[in-house]
């Protein structure tokens, strides 16, 4: 059991283990998007759509990026599983909003 949480958190330069990191710019950049849209929507519901829009796709865009890089450069296994995860998500959660 050691052999396979080392194997899964470890990262692989450092040694160290690694289930969480300071978030990076395209998830500050989510993070800014999705409560400025909150704040926005709770203090002045009258705004027109595009502004909600535009929130949305930076956000979403955002942790798109977040979610590659972590798929591509993740330290160790978990962290390219989340991104996977977090992809997938993502691709769920627009193709509910997407009528084709």
């Amino acid at each position: 059991m050691r052999r396979v949480f080392d194997w899964f958190f470890r990262d692989r330069r450092s040694g160290a283990v690694v289930i969480g990191q300071w978030p990076n710019l395209p998830l500050w950049i989510f993070a800014a998007a999705s409560a400025l849209e909150w704040l926005l929507e709770a203090a002045t519901p009258g705004l027109p759509a595009p502004v909600f829009a535009g929130l949305r796709i930076v956000a979403l865009l955002s942790l798109t990026v977040w979610a590659l890089d972590e798929i591509v450069r993740g330290v160790n296994p978990w962290r390219r599983c989340l991104g996977g995860f977090v992809l997938i998500g993502i691709v769920v959660s627009v193709s509910g909003l997407v009528r084709l």
